[in-house]
């Protein structure tokens, strides 16, 4: 004998609430997981390419891993990203955030790539806990950062 099955229109929207809210939440906190730092100032005009596209930065903007900040002949931007590194870059400048792993407890890693243009940089915490955890590529090299505090240019070839 099989046991009966009860279903009400009530039940059904109740059920639908409670897993719509939950997937919402879950979606939010994935959004804000996948931020390794913030836009911190913006001077001029700056973007951020991600995913393909391309939008102006403003303070308070979520950074990710494999974001490109783009700067203008006006522009400069400075991040703080989550291990307390600040990144800034000056006008005419190309910056991705290639790779950033950190959570506090254990070594992590950063790596960033400077196409063109000047780059500012104070490690933060992945760069004090592992010395050798810290790059950052150029066009001509690839930079170990072992101290806390540096600058660096790249040409992109031209004048």
């Amino acid at each position: 004998m099989q046991a009966p099955v009860v279903t009400g229109f009530r039940t059904g929207r109740f059920l639908v609430a409670v897993l719509g809210t939950a997937l919402s939440v879950l979606t939010a906190s994935a959004a804000v997981a996948q931020d390794v730092g913030r836009v911190k100032t913006v001077r001029g005009t700056v973007s951020i390419e991600r995913e393909g596209r391309r939008e102006p930065a403003q303070v308070g903007a979520g950074v990710r891993q494999a974001d490109t900040l783009v700067t203008g002949p006006d522009g400069a931007v400075g991040v703080t990203l989550a291990d307390d590194t600040l990144l800034s870059a000056g006008p005419n400048s190309i910056l991705a955030i290639e790779r950033f792993v950190y959570d506090g407890a254990k070594p992590g890693a950063l790596e960033a790539a400077l196409t063109k243009g000047t780059l500012a940089v104070v490690s933060g915490r992945i760069a004090k806990l592992a010395p050798d955890a810290m790059r950052v590529k150029t066009p001509s090299a690839i930079l170990g950062v072992r101290g806390t505090e540096f600058v660096v240019r790249a040409s992109d070839g031209s004048p």
